[in-house]
């Protein structure tokens, strides 16, 4: 059977103008699919260059397959649960700056450069003090891309238009606020001059962003099945959701240059992103943290089940719909499809996502996911959301550590479990809710102050306690 390159298979090639920082999965499932698809569908010609960001990386495997792969996405779309797949060619060659450091700073010379994209994990955006200019490489991404941009700066003698679009997709807020910072920050301690500083401020854009698709990776447990079905050998097959969002907080210039609304791609140009990273942290991650507790005192395991189970399933829908959209400022047609995407994806019978593996650290995630829409729900409705604080509720149950007689394994900070485990072990319901309730630690704030809070969460625990999660969560909707 042949492996996958471009011997085998007639891909394309492109101009090279996008240098990308990372060859893992989710760049290849999301930046580099759409890419793919703006080449396929307009003249973008954007052909991928992709740095290796660490000393260890898969870019000898990349240019074993001449940057082609495998993409199959799985999901719900239009309303139907769809498997397809493509073979993806925008990459054209993969570079290891610990091998060749030299080939590295040789593509700042590329006239046709225009693009940085970047994904190295949270922790890749990181000042390192002992980054020098003089290292080949430098240790860490914003002292690879420093270096970088100082080699084209020269090369271009300061050309205002030779400048690049920075779009990191890391998972930290303000990203490309951050990595320009730090950018930055090493061109002053290399003392590289105010012009140089100077050109990164005017000549090039350092975007925020929020991305978002699930993307699983590489199908180890069913490759075999998968490579027959598709008559070749590929050692880079990426499985990925259905849904995909790229927010870009950019100038309208960008959005010129990046033909990704022209393909019907879910991305979004904005001049303030703020409100869909908190679309998305209150209704996506927050049913996630609101139904976990829920979900899985009742019995059940697996978030698509969850959906499936009318009870637990009407539960999170009227909690989103009507207790977290209602918070939001975005138009409300687009928080209900965003919410409706959201379900979709809960749904989705090509993931199993265990609940207890988004159990980790609840309490924390309840503070920054939940929370804020109690507390404004509160605020706007001078009412306070019930499913949300049966949530609430159910949050305290769960970290009595017991489920039907079986202990819970538990995943937090050790304060956290210790301070329910001593809670837990007085037994006194009315105690246990006021004391975590005003936990300033966990929630920033006394939570007892809020008027009717706490005898609701005390009420919803006791009742949870004392008969059950499935009666009391019957007991609950019918209120």
């Amino acid at each position: 059977m042949n492996s996958l390159n471009r011997s085998t298979f007639s891909g394309n090639s492109y101009t090279e103008r996008i240098l990308q920082f990372g060859e893992g999965n989710f760049l290849r499932a999301f930046a580099d699919w759409m890419i793919h698809e703006m080449n396929r569908k307009t003249d973008f010609d954007a052909g991928v260059v992709v740095v290796q960001p660490i000393e260890q990386g898969m870019v000898q495997m990349l240019n074993d397959q001449n940057g082609l792969y495998t993409l199959y996405l799985n999901g719900i779309k239009d309303g139907k649960a769809i498997s397809e797949h493509q073979i993806i060619d925008c990459i054209q060659r993969g570079i290891n700056p610990y091998e060749d450091y030299t080939d590295y700073l040789a593509n700042a010379d590329n006239p046709d450069l225009r693009f940085v994209i970047s994904n190295t994990t949270e922790a890749g955006i990181a000042y390192s003090k002992a980054d020098r200019l003089e290292d080949t490489p430098q240790k860490s991404f914003p002292g690879k891309l420093a270096a970088f941009l100082y080699q084209r700066f020269q090369i271009f003698k300061g050309n205002l238009d030779k400048g690049l679009i920075i779009i990191p997709c890391e998972l930290i807020d303000r990203n490309g606020d951050n990595l320009k910072k730090i950018t930055l920050q090493h061109a002053n301690d290399w003392d590289l001059g105010n012009e140089f500083i100077d050109w990164i401020e005017e000549a090039n854009i350092f975007c925020n962003t929020l991305v978002d698709r699930i993307v699983p990776g590489y199908p180890r447990d069913k490759i075999e099945t998968l490579t027959q079905d598709l008559g070749y050998k590929d050692n880079l097959i990426v499985e990925g959701e259905q849904f995909h969002l790229w927010v870009i907080e950019a100038p309208e210039s960008v959005q010129q240059e990046f033909p990704a609304k022209e393909c019907g791609l879910n991305v979004v140009f904005t001049d303030n992103m703020e409100p869909y990273r908190t679309r998305k942290v209150r209704i996506l991650n927050g049913a996630h943290t609101s139904l976990v507790p829920v979900g899985y005192l009742y019995g059940i395991d697996k978030v698509r089940e969850s959906l499936q189970d009318p009870a637990v399933g009407a539960f999170l829908k009227d909690a989103i719909f009507n207790e977290i959209c209602p918070t939001l400022d975005l138009p409300k047609e687009e928080l209900d499809q965003f919410a409706n995407d959201v379900l979709d994806r809960f749904r989705n019978p090509y993931l199993e996502h265990a609940l207890l593996s988004i159990s980790l650290n609840s309490v924390s995630k309840f503070k920054t996911r939940v929370l804020p829409s109690i507390l404004e729900y509160i605020n706007r409705r001078n009412e306070l959301p019930k499913r949300l604080l049966f949530s609430l509720a159910a949050l305290i149950a769960f970290y009595k550590g017991e489920r039907n007689g079986a202990s819970i394994p538990l995943k937090d900070d050790n304060e956290v479990l210790d301070f329910f485990k001593a809670q837990w072990a007085s037994g006194d319901i009315a105690s246990i809710t006021k004391n975590t309730l005003m936990n300033t630690s966990f929630w920033g704030k006394d939570l007892t102050e809020f008027s009717g809070l706490q005898e609701v969460v005390e009420t919803n625990l006791k009742d949870i306690i004392t008969n059950g999660m499935i009666a009391a969560l019957t007991s609950h909707h019918k209120k």
